[in-house]
């Protein structure tokens, strides 16, 4: 406790760290009150069927990553998602397409055409969840309108304001970025999933405490036991573990620059980190939005994939998780390019051949430990359908795992490292005894 004082202490004296921190409070205090802020011609004591339709099931996790606006009929209430579908299209352009690769290639010019298209096209995302959301807002809440507003005229001035609204939090999250602390985009994210932390911590406690049946306590601590043995594993993964199983590690040295210093290959256990779990969870949403569309949920398969603790969702969202980290892995890590770059560099693998010979043993290697990551990964993913059957309330449950906890632990850090640096220019003590944190900018715990 006397470190952590000392440490606020360090973070007020330094003039610039403390506007930054005190400019970052207030856009997101701005994110939060615009939350609570319900579309004009809306009556909020009608949206009954729009909370109990998001208290469970997959409406659940958007409501979470809203930070409550969904539930409310907010003028956030689509949040920064529409953004982040668009970047992880862009991200898969950069690869797949020629063009934008060679915009990728073209430094920062390239990253400002990039962020114009990735603006654009969440303008066109917006164009059709907009109305999806308004359609099934005039679904659940049928009644809700104000007297004298007909659908008809609220559809068109709630969509001009939902469009707005996303907007206006794409715009909020590059002001933290430029002016405040950490990644202003991860940042919104983290605080509209902890924004309902406190409550579901609350219910989960007095559910365990009032319980009939004995040992509800015992229960609670263990929760909570298991919820510290997950946010371990999940810092593990956020920070990625670098070292390479020892059968490997023995041949991936070369004598490469610096005076043939013999160097590791930077081979990372979980190199993909919280992507796939994003990719996948964005395809899991699919079903969601056909019967928005629809409106019907009398299939199996389809009742089953809108729930996120049935055993065929959890199946399928594992199964996509695991084939999206070798995807992304692949990407990411290009082994042929990384040959290329040791033959430049008059670096070799005892043993291998240089060139294609080189390539292919680093892609063998990449394969066999992506494996375990992408194993631990999925687990972590379906940790919050696990804690359930330990009868754990649904909401307490969405931080034992999946993209909530990961988003959470890897913005945190992110922005821990962003604090210690401006300390550690000042020569002022961090927070932690190393006084380094590997930051996740380019993992995936920021966007």
């Amino acid at each position: 406790m006397k470190k952590l004082i000392e440490y606020l202490k360090n973070c007020w004296r330094i003039e610039d760290l403390r506007e930054r921190i005190l400019i970052t409070i207030l856009f997101v205090a701005i994110y939060r009150f615009g939350s609570f802020v319900v579309l004009p011609g809306i009556n909020p004591d009608q949206l009954e069927k729009l909370q109990s339709q998001t208290a469970g099931g997959l409406m659940s996790l958007l409501d979470m990553f809203s930070g409550g606006a969904f539930s409310h009929a907010s003028i956030f209430a689509l949040g920064i998602m529409p953004y982040i579908s668009a970047s992880i299209v862009m991200q898969l352009l950069a690869v797949a397409v020629p063009y934008f690769q060679k915009m990728q290639r073209e430094g920062e010019s390239g990253h400002k055409k990039i962020q114009w298209y990735t603006r654009v096209l969440t303008v066109a995302i917006l164009l059709f969840q907009g109305p999806a959301y308004l359609a099934n807002l005039k679904m659940q809440a049928s009644g809700a309108l104000a007297s004298g507003v007909t659908w008809n005229e609220f559809m068109f001035t709630g969509f001009i304001i939902l469009a707005a609204g996303s907007m206006f939090i794409l715009w909020l999250g590059e002001r933290i970025t430029d002016r405040g602390i950490g990644n202003g985009i991860s940042l919104i994210i983290m605080i509209g999933i902890i924004a309902r932390l406190p409550q579901a911590f609350i219910q989960e406690a007095t559910s365990r405490f009032t319980a009939i049946s004995g040992g509800g306590i015992v229960m609670f601590v263990v929760e909570l036991l298991i919820l510290f043995a997950v946010v371990c594993a999940a810092i593990l993964l956020t920070q990625g573990v670098r070292k390479v199983p020892v059968q490997y590690a023995k041949r991936l040295v070369g004598n490469q620059q610096y005076g043939g210093a013999r160097q590791y290959i930077p081979l990372k256990l979980f190199a993909a980190n919280v992507m796939p779990i994003i990719f996948a969870q964005a395809l899991m949403f699919i079903p969601l939005t056909i019967v928005q569309l629809s409106g019907d949920q009398s299939g199996w398969v389809i009742r089953n994939l809108m729930d996120h603790h049935s055993l065929l969702y959890n199946i399928v969202f594992a199964a996509l998780i695991i084939a999206f980290t070798y995807f992304y892995t692949a990407i990411t890590l290009n082994p042929t390019q990384m040959a290329e770059d040791m033959k430049r560099n008059n670096g070799f693998i005892p043993g291998i051949k240089p060139g294609k010979d080189t390539a292919d043993y680093i892609d063998t290697v990449m394969s066999r430990i992506t494996l375990p990551g992408s194993l631990f990964i999925a687990f972590i993913a379906i940790m919050p359908a696990l804690a359930s059957l330990l009868n754990v309330q649904d909401g307490f449950s969405q931080f034992f795992g999946g993209t909530s906890l990961l988003i959470l632990v890897g913005v945190v850090i992110d922005t821990l490292t962003q604090i210690e640096s401006h300390l550690m220019m000042r020569h002022y003590d961090g927070l932690l005894n190393s006084g380094r944190v590997r930051s996740t900018r380019n993992a995936g715990g920021a966007y």
